[in-house]
């Protein structure tokens, strides 16, 4: 099993570099952020592990680079970068995991050999179900190529519709997913569901009588639309 570690401090980097190899992993070490890219983008390695504060090009572009060029190696963001929003940031943009400094190397080496396990999954860093494009990074949605300005909320039932492509969803499991469950009803999902459709057609999600809701997969489908 091959890992590059993408660390710019030299001795972070030879411990890491130190510890997996006593692990049996073949390691490979970048000192900036534009090597570890060039070297990640090859696709050689089975997992990656990358810093955020990096020269050249932080952690958080080499991430995101890499997903652009269709390149779907695990990564996970070993960072003193602590805060919700920073681990939020990474996953976001294409992270398969997030450690952060200072941590076990126990737990570290079981993360890494978690993520060689699971392998390679595509997943875009860009939601796109027909004519509607989500990008849950930047928090911009298009809609035949045009931006449309959503509200938080709007935007967190879109995007939980956009990963279930096709699938029924019932009120209730929209409800506890994108709502406090203990403090807001049914007929809340049925109002944003129906903010929705006024802002992207009304053939964009569908009803299905007595289940819930279901995002249209190709353009407008027969059937009930209302709430």
């Amino acid at each position: 099993m091959r890992v590059l570690v993408v660390e710019d401090e030299r001795g972070v980097a030879r411990a890491l570099r130190r510890g997996l190899l006593a692990e049996g992993f073949a390691v490979d070490v970048a000192l900036d952020g534009r090597r570890g890219l060039e070297l990640a983008a090859s696709g050689e390695f089975d997992a990656v592990l990358v810093d955020i504060m990096l020269p050249g090009l932080n952690g958080y572009d080499v991430v995101a680079r890499l997903r652009d060029l269709q390149v779907w190696t695990p990564v996970l963001i070993v960072s003193a970068k602590d805060g919700e929003y920073d681990i939020a940031d990474g996953l976001d943009l294409g992270a398969d995991d997030y450690l952060t400094k200072p941590f076990s190397f126990v737990e570290l080496v079981a993360r890494v050999r978690a993520l060689v396990r699971r392998g390679p999954q595509p997943r875009p860093a860009v939601l796109t179900v027909g004519e509607l494009s989500l990008d849950p990074g930047t928090r911009v949605v298009t809609h035949r190529g045009f931006e449309v300005v959503t509200t938080a909320r709007e935007f967190a039932l879109l995007e939980y519709f956009m990963r279930r492509p096709g699938q029924v969803l019932s009120k209730g499991e929209l409800r506890d997913h994108v709502w406090d469950a203990a403090g807001d009803g049914l007929n809340v999902v049925e109002v944003y569901v129906g903010y929705l459709r006024r802002k992207f057609g009304q053939s964009v999600i569908e009803t299905v009588r007595g289940a819930g809701y279901r995002l249209a997969v190709r353009g407008a489908a027969p059937g009930h639309v209302g709430p």
